[in-house]
């Protein structure tokens, strides 16, 4: 437990975004059961052709817009890609300059560079993760994400050596 929270503030520590950013948001839990977590996610593109990624759960309905937690995560010069989801309209309101949209609905999944295949990539890979656990407490479920958000992070590098470091600075 103690590594997933020095995981977790690792992530949480780490800079802000500029540039190409995706956001989109996903649920996790059940579909019938009441009170699943709607977590907002965003990855910055790389020019390597690989992702970062960054998140924040958020306890709300759908039909709410994103609260202005993209904001924290890139710098109002960055380019917003996202899908077509209303929520997303306030992005231009919040300061951004730069916002292109994919429509899912009308079949449009991919416009030149304009696409959402990143942040895509992070939720099939977390869902994945997250499922061979057969299910996540709710109260731990911020620090295990936050560990698929690490791991996403640093997939092309030794995780294991990674992690040694990361408890050499901060020792259990």
């Amino acid at each position: 437990m103690k590594l997933r929270i020095g995981v977790a503030q690792v992530c949480d520590a780490s800079s802000s975004f500029s540039g190409e950013v995706e956001v989109d948001e996903s649920y996790f839990g059940a579909r019938r059961v009441r009170g699943r977590r709607l977590v907002e996610q965003a990855v910055k593109r790389l020019s390597s052709g690989s992702w970062n990624s960054k998140g924040k759960s958020t306890p709300r309905s759908s039909k709410m817009p994103p609260k202005s937690s993209h904001r924290l995560r890139s710098g109002l010069d960055s380019i917003i890609h996202s899908d077509g989801w209303r929520g997303y309209n306030r992005l231009v309101d919040m300061g951004y300059k730069k916002h292109f949209r994919v429509h899912h609905g009308e079949n449009v999944f991919a416009r030149g560079n304009c696409h959402i295949n990143g942040i895509e990539s992070f939720w099939s890979y977390a869902k994945r993760r997250l499922a061979k656990f057969n299910s996540v407490p709710r109260q731990t479920f911020h620090l295990h994400r936050k560990e698929c958000e690490f791991r996403f992070n640093h997939r092309e590098k030794n995780l294991s050596e990674r992690i040694l470091t990361l408890l050499r600075k901060n020792p259990l």
